[in-house]
């Protein structure tokens, strides 16, 4: 089993260069709930915007909201999807800064986990299975590593959400030709991280660094794209 795998990725690796690419943009996911009009005030709350609410008046009812800096909506109502209401587990939401992210739901009334991570990388253990790191830690990660803090919510019918913090991205996830952020936040977060990194390399290298604008921009390209961080 293990020769075929490779042997079917070998093939894909080979033809790649001959195939067109499609560009694919996920878009929606679909929320199984049971209460539009409640689910509705949840998601308001939450801070999220607000994109359409289409009643037919008859047996159709669809609205979708988009999370801040989420190219990715969600949709839920009536007669939307056949999936039971709360059936939808391990929603990933990234943040660059958790420990915020708990904060602005608790300020708008929504009961939050505390930030935790998994056990020592151990993937087994009493947590939901969809989570990562199912063995939880209270606090966040201590090296304060990429991909490893989190915290959950549900919302009214019990859909699971969880906040994931990311600030440097694995090498391959980002086009380390283009740099983007989705607000002003994110963009403001990776001011503030590279401020902190600049702060210790000119203690390094004793003296103000007259190029500081160059060294921002090349650590913030380096720190989305997950390519080594500059010293």
């Amino acid at each position: 089993m293990a020769n075929t795998t490779y042997e079917i990725q070998a093939n894909n690796a080979a033809s790649e260069a001959s195939v067109a690419k499609v560009d694919m943009k996920f878009e929606i996911v679909v929320i199984p709930i049971s209460d539009v009009d409640r689910a509705k005030e949840f998601y308001a709350r939450l801070g999220w915007r607000l994109d359409a609410d289409y009643d037919n008046d008859k047996d159709f009812r669809v609205i979708q909201f988009t999370p801040p800096g989420s190219e990715c909506s969600v949709i839920f109502g009536k007669n939307v999807t056949g999936a039971a209401p709360g059936s939808a587990q391990g929603l990933y939401l990234i943040v660059d800064d958790i420990e915020a992210a708990r904060k602005n739901l608790l300020r708008h009334g929504v009961e939050v986990s505390e930030v935790f991570h998994g056990a020592a990388d151990v993937y087994s253990g009493p947590d939901e299975p969809y989570l990562f790191g199912r063995i939880r830690v209270n606090g966040p990660d201590p090296e304060h590593r990429s991909y490893r803090s989190f915290a959950s919510f549900r919302d009214p019918d019990g859909n699971g959400w969880l906040f994931q913090e990311i600030t440097t991205r694995l090498p391959g996830r980002i086009d380390d030709t283009a740099t983007t952020f989705a607000s002003a936040n994110d963009l403001a977060s990776a001011f503030r991280r590279a401020e902190a990194a600049h702060g210790e390399h000119e203690k390094r290298i004793g003296q103000r660094d007259a190029t500081w604008a160059d060294w921002y921009a090349a650590y913030m390209v380096a720190e989305q794209s997950g390519k080594e961080l500059p010293q």
